[in-house]
């Protein structure tokens, strides 16, 4: 999967004249620089990606890629002859360093300098770091990159570890599935009383919460890590904030992450929780894009500036930027989308989270079941929707989503009543 820049096309050979530079190697950087070739642009394309590999995507990294049930190719959206067959430059291990708005520059690790006709940042995101004491520790992780899935998948696989989970949102939620189905004993911690009810409410996150104690997970909630304890340097337990000790052969924090603003707020562009952008993914700098976890855009149906850390949003956005950086009328009006895999619980969500707050959650079917759609409805239309274990009806959801038309709740509750008749 590594690609070094040798085996790219070479900068001096793509870079006669100014083209496109896309900084990042992820998912949104990827889905640009196909649609920049699929729409007919012919001029030089360059990825910069700072880790040593051809741009991959993140979902299986804590899934079946963690698991040891998918290989590398799960990762890449697309393989590395694609890059070769359309004159695509990517640069590996190289980050960038410095962007200058005003001289259309780009300035990279080792020194060089790439002219850019058009910039796109998609620097993702970075997990977020907390000071808990002992974090230092040998067998403390945070988990983000294709390599953590590849340590942690070692560590894990032969099972028998004592695993502590901080974080009890997706990210958490599935790496505690899948080391507790590779075989090992797993404590987790969040600060919320019910797992993931920060994302989907209390009623919705215990669904998956019982899943979890059936399969021997232990819930210490709501809690965090009053200190992370070892010897000889290396962890062997976790006292939480209420006065609990777990035992301890790995820790792995996942509370979250950060976007990597760096770059963007070093050139002066508009940062406000992530980089600022419109509905066409324009920043505040002529001829800067973003797209991506890094991007706060502007979405046109909401009128409110939303970041999405999620994978459908970054294939969405990444061809709305290199529309966009074309010159394309194009706007990011998706219907945010994301998926998730713990134990036998299979779950697809549609729809704006920043409207759920105050919205009725209408359920068809049975919880206890574990096969059922909800639905959250505000001044009587859906505004998200999510199936368990129920397939093929993210398109009925969406549309009902995407219409805006009011909806009768009792029609909504009633398996009978088929979607698309509502």
């Amino acid at each position: 999967m590594n690609q070094s820049p040798s085996t790219a096309t070479t900068p001096e050979a793509s870079s006669k004249a100014p083209g496109m530079v896309i900084i990042g190697g992820g998912l949104s950087a990827a889905t640009a620089a196909e649609t920049l070739r699929k729409e007919g642009y012919e001029g030089a394309v360059t990825i910069v990606a700072d880790e040593p590999e051809i741009p991959y995507q993140r979902p299986p990294l804590s899934k079946g890629f963690l698991a040891g049930k998918e290989g590398e190719d799960a990762l890449l959206p697309l393989p590395a002859s694609w890059y070769t067959e359309n004159n695509v430059t990517v640069l590996t291990g190289t980050a960038a360093k410095a962007l200058d708005p005003a001289a259309h520059t780009v300035t990279l690790s080792d020194g060089t300098t790439l002219p850019y006709a058009k910039a796109l940042i998609a620097t993702g995101a970075a997990p977020r770091r907390i000071p808990f004491p002992g974090v230092d520790l040998e067998g403390v992780y945070t988990f983000r990159t294709k390599a953590d899935s590849v340590g942690l998948h070692a560590l894990l696989e032969g099972g028998g570890k004592n695993v502590v989970m901080i974080g009890s949102g997706w990210i958490g939620m599935e790496i505690a599935a899948t080391a507790t189905e590779l075989g090992n004993t797993v404590a987790l911690m969040g600060l919320e009383e019910v797992p993931l009810s920060v994302a989907i409410g209390a009623e919705l996150g215990t669904v998956f919460a019982n899943r979890h104690k059936e399969a021997g997970v232990r819930f210490e909630l709501p809690a965090s890590a009053a200190e992370i304890q070892g010897t000889d340097g290396h962890v062997t337990s976790v006292l939480t904030t209420t006065g609990a000790t777990l035992p301890a052969d790995i820790v792995i924090v996942a509370v979250g992450v950060v976007p990597n603003i760096g770059l963007a707020q070093d050139a002066g562009l508009a940062i406000n929780n992530g980089i600022e952008v419109d509905a066409s993914l324009r920043t505040s700098a002529e001829d800067v894009f973003a797209a991506g976890d890094v991007a706060n855009a502007m979405h046109p149906v909401t009128g409110a500036y939303a970041r999405s850390e999620h994978w459908a949003n970054a294939i969405a956005s990444g061809k709305v930027a290199a529309k966009s950086m074309l010159g394309q009328d194009a706007v990011l009006d998706d219907i945010p989308y994301f998926y998730t895999d713990q134990f036998d619980l299979g779950m697809e969500y549609s729809g704006f989270g920043a409207l759920t707050k105050d919205a009725q959650v209408v359920v068809r079917g049975d919880t206890a079941t574990g096969e059922f759609i909800a639905f959250w409805v505000l001044d009587g239309r859906v505004v998200a929707g999510m199936n368990v274990n129920i397939w093929d009806v993210q398109d009925a959801i969406k549309s009902l989503i995407s219409s805006r038309r009011q909806v009768d709740t009792a029609k909504l509750a009633d398996p009978k009543t088929p979607l698309e008749e509502i």
